[in-house]
């Protein structure tokens, strides 16, 4: 009987790589149990329609590797399967010999079906009733693994591994073709890049770090042999789940290599004689496996990347590439900065706080983000968090702490926090781009009576027919400049300042350096028929993160240059090449361009000079500071802005040099009710300056340039010459 069908099968040879009636009637002859009907023969015909170019070009799904800004930092990875490609030569020729003898001996013979195998199949399948060989070659069988990764649909993924005769002719043909357009070397590499061996693990690179823990060029024998034996079963032969069916196959494989005359007979005799010895390794996946405390940046770079035009049509669509596509990624993650952010944020509140205390760094003039930290980790679970600090929910919910997924940072979907004093920023550059000096005095009482509710400067009721903002103390009182309105954060200051310039003026200014309104009533207030109202824009009432104000003063620092906030300096596809948009830019380009004059910018940063203490370069500060304690803190020059919200429900503090801004804040996400407390205020502002000053150490010291005369005290003045303070 098997000298019969061999004889047949070999005389049909030649008509297979030409023809279809025969290649039919062979996979008739393989799956006696799946006749093939006539809309089965027309499947198979159509796939016949594959390109066999197709099946050259096309790579499998890759693991998408993030780097921190070092370059060879692992942050993260992402990946639907686990795959790294690799070539022939990094790979151990004991794999390569034991893969051949597992599961194809006369791979290096046939030219894509092997027919003997097909004899030796359908004997089998006859005795059996069934299928209980398939006879495909390793060209048979990548070529199904390429047609299932380029699927497109489930219907797509069932027509290239379901049971079916027509399935099969489809891999015969195509395997012919493609052997006559690939040298066997090319598709022994492909194939052992795309075969499954368990535990998640796609190619052999994942299989050698998955069960050993080591590159596949080091691969010994014993352990290339339960590799190759893993493919036809992964979990029928898992050496994790036993050692017994593993030890089994695993011989079979170091047999055959021996029969095949890859092995002596010692040689072979020894593998079989070595234990199992698996050092069996997780691979990381998405943001939940990164290094402690980097979890919060490496979703921000994930949010990042789903919003970015340049590398899919949808968000979803991006988040597949990223899973899929062997990416290589260096993010602008400083890891030194990085941990000397954590180490302060956690030096000052524990992780088992409902107050978040955080904090990010952004590189003035590029954008860069440095460092994200806050008291939290990154994580899921959620079952022994700590009580919800609000009381409606606590019956219900746990915090939020320690641990959560929650974007508190910035770069994601939560509005955020109130900013407080902080947005006086947007109102100073306003009047200083409308022409107004930094000497421009503003008599500033306790309690000023708005105008903005019904258009008189003088209506009779606070808090009804008007807005009445005060100061947080009497030695605020009295006739302020910009130097020292800002220094001070005088309140009736900042709201007359508005008034001048018009709210919408501060609002715009802020929408410039990169703010975005994430709350129904923020959007509505911004808007154009309300935002010339907004009186209190002007105190931060409006919501922001982090990220987007370290963003917006790292504008102000970099001379007016504003640079979208960006987690990346390079993305490099799996060919190498660098991944661009449909302009041709690069995606990890710096996205920059110059909002404000770099007069205006410095004149906003010499008044800002007068909060920390460090003295404006220009003018008089008043005497003191609401943050005097930063300058020496830092000892290089510094500016920045504290802030905090009615009733301290939250307090910031934006810090700023030439060559990095740290924007800083503390409040509780879970309940914005829940008051951080004078005795918190003082956190975010002690952060910052440490943090600055021990991530800045052993850089070289930059000045500010003062700003000109007519920033400074108007066009009229004589001009001057300003020494900047060291």
């Amino acid at each position: 009987m098997i000298a019969r069908t061999l004889r047949v099968a070999g005389g049909f040879v030649a008509l297979v790589r030409t023809g279809l009636i025969v290649g039919l009637v062979i996979a008739a002859l393989i799956y006696p149990m799946v006749a093939l009907t006539g809309a089965g023969v027309k499947r198979g015909t159509d796939a016949l329609a594959t390109p066999v170019g197709a099946l050259r070009s096309s790579l499998p799904a890759q693991t998408s590797h993030v780097y921190a800004a070092d370059g060879t930092t692992l942050l993260a990875q992402f990946y639907e399967e686990y795959r790294t490609y690799t070539t022939l030569k990094t790979i151990s020729p004991n794999i390569q010999k034991a893969i051949v003898a597992a599961e194809d001996a006369r791979f290096w013979e046939h030219h894509g079906v092997d027919f003997k195998g097909v004899a030796r199949a359908f004997v089998a399948n006859q005795k059996a009733g069934a299928v209980s060989q398939g006879a495909s070659t390793l060209t048979m069988q990548y070529v199904r693994n390429v047609l299932r990764d380029s699927a497109d649909t489930p219907a797509e993924v069932s027509e290239a591994t379901e049971q079916t005769g027509a399935r099969k002719l489809r891999e015969m043909k195509l395997a012919i073709e493609l052997e006559k357009h690939m040298s066997k070397t090319e598709i022994l590499e492909r194939y052992l890049n795309v075969a499954y061996f368990g535990h998640r693990a796609y190619g052999v690179l994942a299989a050698a770090e998955v069960y050993f823990s080591k590159r596949p060029a080091d691969l010994t024998v014993p352990e290339a042999a339960l590799l190759a034996g893993l493919v036809q079963a992964p979990s029928s032969y898992d050496p994790a789940a036993g050692a017994s069916a593993a030890t089994v196959r695993r011989d079979y494989v170091i047999d055959r290599m021996a029969d095949l005359g890859y092995l002596d007979a010692a040689a072979a005799s020894a593998a079989r004689a070595t234990p199992i010895a698996l050092k069996l390794s997780e691979p990381p996946n998405d943001c939940l496996a990164t290094q402690p405390g980097w979890g919060f940046f490496c979703a921000m770079f994930r949010s990042w990347w789903s919003n970015q035009p340049g590398l899919g049509a949808t968000s979803d669509e991006r988040l597949d590439k990223l899973r899929r596509g062997g990416y290589t990624v260096v993010t602008s993650l400083d890891p030194r900065i990085q941990a000397v952010a954590q180490a302060q944020v956690l030096k000052r509140e524990k992780t088992r706080s409902a107050y978040a205390l955080g904090q990010v760094a952004v590189e003035p003039g590029t954008g860069l983000i440095r460092a994200m930290a806050v008291n939290r980790t990154y994580s899921l679970d959620r079952a022994s968090n700590g009580p919800h600090s609000d009381p409606r929910q606590r019956k219900r919910l746990r915090g939020n702490y320690p641990n959560t997924v929650n974007p508190l940072l910035g770069g994601g979907d939560m509005a955020g926090y109130q900013a407080g004093s902080t947005f006086k920023m947007f109102t100073l550059l306003a009047a200083l781009e409308q022409g107004m000096p930094l000497s421009t005095a503003i008599d500033s009482p306790k309690t000023f009576v708005s105008k903005y509710k019904t258009g008189r400067d003088s209506p009779a009721r606070c808090g009804v027919d008007s807005w009445c903002p005060s100061n947080a103390s009497n030695s605020m009182t009295g006739r302020q400049t910009m130097w020292s309105g800002f220094g001070k954060s005088v309140n009736t200051f900042f709201v007359q300042l508005e008034q001048r310039v018009g709210a919408e003026s501060a609002v715009r200014m802020a929408e410039r350096l990169g703010l975005h309104w994430r709350t129904g009533i923020d959007r509505l207030q911004a808007s154009p028929a309300k935002a010339k109202t907004w009186g209190a824009f002007t105190l931060g009432v409006a919501d922001t993160t982090p990220l987007e104000m370290a963003g917006a003063f790292a504008t102000v620092a970099a001379d007016g240059i504003h640079c979208e906030p960006i987690p990346v300096t390079s993305i490099r596809q799996v060919d190498g090449t660098e991944a661009t948009d449909a302009a041709g830019v690069p995606v990890a380009a710096p996205r920059c361009a110059r909002v404000l004059s770099p007069d205006v910018a410095r004149g906003a940063v010499d008044a800002a000079r007068c909060v920390t203490g460090f003295k404006a370069a220009t003018g008089d500060c008043g005497g003191w500071g609401t943050a005097s304690k930063v300058y020496p803190t830092v000892r290089r020059p510094v500016a920045g802005k504290s802030g905090t919200t009615d009733d301290n429900r939250a307090a910031w503090f934006v810090g700023m040099t030439p060559g990095l801004t740290i924007a800083g804040f503390i409040a509780d996400p879970d309940n914005p009710l829940h008051r951080v407390g004078s005795a918190n205020a003082g956190k975010p502002r002690e952060t910052v300056a440490e943090t600055l000053r021990d991530a800045l150490t052993g850089t070289a010291v930059r000045q500010f340039t003062p700003p000109s005369t007519t920033i400074a005290y108007g066009a009229n003045a004589k001009p001057r010459a300003f020494k900047p303070r060291r």
